[in-house]
């Protein structure tokens, strides 16, 4: 591409950190724009690069092979930023590609090697596009720190592109500030001098470097140092000053966020896990569109246990007789479950209905079996919940609520003395850790895979071909200690068959997949900083084998209820009957 002086073509450079000098590139005639990688696929990133590149990595190169991208500008703020530019600058279709090499420390030396490498981009970029240092254009993009809301969410960790932001917004009412890797927070304030100073014309036969003294070597003797200056990231060398991210007056709660595959931002949520004064929740993407429903479930329960649980109680009715009744339905992967409250939080009748391919379906199925068995009407209901990942499908409710609140609630019915909830459901496992009131401090959820979920012992009694029912009851006559290493269901099955091979006894089998099981969930205990009483909820707390290898690995009882697997209808339908009172 050539450029003339005359050149009116708008220069877009893509970026992906916060140390990129986007104000610098202003000053050069260019528009900086975040390249967010948010992609509803890899599939040329795991063409082009290996297959465990961390999924920001992947989505990146997907966005910058883009038809729309034409100049990149990356910095080395961790390796996969190195593999990423060399994939695009390979097989995209660039014009003007920088890595721009990133001090780890923040002494004099990283900052007068960062202030070179800043010149040397300067000069690169402006014999490239013709244009010389506007000092007023680059002052001018300078956007001011945003003073702080009142009592507001912190997003802390890895990379936030605007889809994580806004599900964020949607699902908590409150402030959110952006404080992650990707967001930049130059606190400096460009002095005076800088104002004054007079840029020269631009014109393509123009030196960036005219003579010491100039416009760019005065702005860059303060940048450079104003960029290495920002809140660390964790790939600085010295990172402590990150501790003042957390529990900053007004803070009400930190939203943790993470990426699959990415190890620098992990460590730090792992040390915060020890504190409580400020409540916390991790969610974690993989770069790609397509986690949207398990980390909407996560931000909603987030927001639910900060403000409380408000169900729409606006229109209410009541049955003959002046009875009240709510209905909660909770619509999961393998079954939809419904029950009815009374006044009095009594449960007067309920169901356990199998989802099959039409969740819809199911959940009409389930209201109508639940009303027939307590003798109602759908008009006898003064409000009608829903829970579950098929929440939003289930038609004619008056509201919803996640599943984590309403076992949180529902466990507290059964079980008063709970503090912790082990939820292991057809496609999912959570963990909650409740207060004595039966409020959620923390929980963590598996959910991106079938790892020990009800799927996953589903498919081992299909391997072992036998019934559920007698699979759980086989497993609990074992003599032998079997470790089954794998906790993918693919790979775990295939130790199975070749146990099966080797004439393992098969209950010894189904005592060690019981124990995967078991080490998994203890695993996201911990995480949660679970505590005895424990509660066993969902359709796996029908699995006696289960139940006993995870008091073995806990260290204490963990107990069930025979309404377990009711758990979230139950406390669905009774935030309900709190929310009119």
């Amino acid at each position: 591409m050539t450029a003339t002086c005359a050149d009116t073509v708008t220069h877009t450079v893509y970026y992906a950190c916060k140390y990129t000098p986007t104000e610098l590139l202003a000053g050069l005639g260019a528009q900086a724009r975040l390249a967010e990688a948010d992609v509803p696929s890899f599939d040329e990133a795991d063409r082009l690069a290996h297959p465990n590149l961390c999924g920001y990595g992947k989505g990146l190169i997907e966005r910058l092979l883009a038809s729309d991208v034409h100049e990149v500008v990356l910095v080395t703020c961790c390796d996969v930023i190195r593999r990423a530019y060399d994939v695009v600058c390979e097989r995209g279709n660039l014009d003007f590609a920088y890595l721009l090499d990133l001090p780890h420390h923040r002494d004099a030396a990283a900052r007068r090697l960062f202030r070179a490498r800043l010149a040397d981009l300067a000069e690169r970029y402006a014999a490239y596009s013709g244009r010389g240092f506007d000092a007023g254009a680059a002052l001018a993009a300078f956007v001011p720190p945003l003073p702080r809301e009142h009592a507001p969410i912190s997003l802390l960790g890895a990379h936030a592109t605007s889809s994580l932001l806004d599900a964020i917004s949607s699902a908590i009412d409150r402030p959110v500030e952006n404080r992650t890797c990707t967001e930049r927070h130059v606190l400096a304030s460009p002095p005076a001098r800088l104002a004054r100073a007079q840029s020269p014309a631009s014109c393509a036969a123009c030196e960036v470097h005219e003579a010491d003294g100039s416009p760019l070597d005065d702005f860059l003797d303060w940048y450079a140092d104003a960029l290495l200056d920002q809140m660390p990231c964790m790939r600085m060398t010295d990172a402590s000053a990150r501790t003042r991210l957390v529990g900053a007056e007004g803070q009400r709660g930190i939203i943790y966020h993470t990426m699959k595959f990415c190890d620098y931002y992990g460590f730090e949520y792992a040390a915060l896990t020890t504190r409580e004064d400020v409540p916390m929740v991790k969610v974690e993407t993989d770069g790609s569109s397509q986690s949207a429903g398990q980390l909407r479930t996560r931000l909603e329960a987030f927001g639910e246990a900060l403000r409380g649980t408000d169900a729409d109680a606006t229109t209410t009715r009541t049955a003959p007789g002046g009875q009240t009744y709510v209905l909660g339905v909770d619509s999961g992967s393998t079954s939809t479950d419904a029950a009815i409250v009374d006044g009095a939080g009594e449960v007067v009748a309920s169901v356990i209905v199998p989802t099959g391919a039409k969740a819809t379906e199911s959940a009409r199925r389930a209201k109508a079996e639940v009303l027939a068995r307590a003798g109602l009407s759908e008009d006898d209901m003064a409000l009608k919940v829903a829970t579950g990942y098929g929440r939003d499908s289930i038609p004619d409710m008056d509201s919803s609520i996640t599943e984590i609140t309403c076992h949180a609630r529902g466990a507290h019915l059964l079980a008063p003395e709970a503090r912790t909830i082990i939820d292991i459901g057809g496609q999912d496992s959570k963990v909650i850790h409740l207060d004595e009131n039966g409020n959620v401090l923390n929980f963590v959820m598996n959910d991106k895979c079938a790892a020990g979920t009800g799927r996953f012992m589903e498919m081992m009694a299909r391997a072992l071909e036998m019934p559920l029912d007698e699979f759980c009851a086989t497993g609990l006559t074992w003599k032998r200690d079997v470790r089954i290493s794998s906790m993918c269901t693919v790979f775990a099955e295939s130790e199975v068959v070749s146990l099966v091979a080797q004439d393992t006894p098969v209950p010894d089998i189904i005592h060690g997949l019981c124990e995967s099981v078991a080490r998994k969930t203890a695993t996201l205990a911990k995480r949660v900083r679970g505590e005895a009483p424990y509660l066993m909820t969902g359709g796996v707390a029908n699995n006696a084998g289960v139940v006993r290898a995870l008091e073995d690995v806990l260290g204490a009882p963990v107990r069930t209820h025979e309404e377990s697997q009711l758990c979230g209808a139950i406390g669905a339908a009774l935030l309900g009957l709190d929310s009119m009172s």
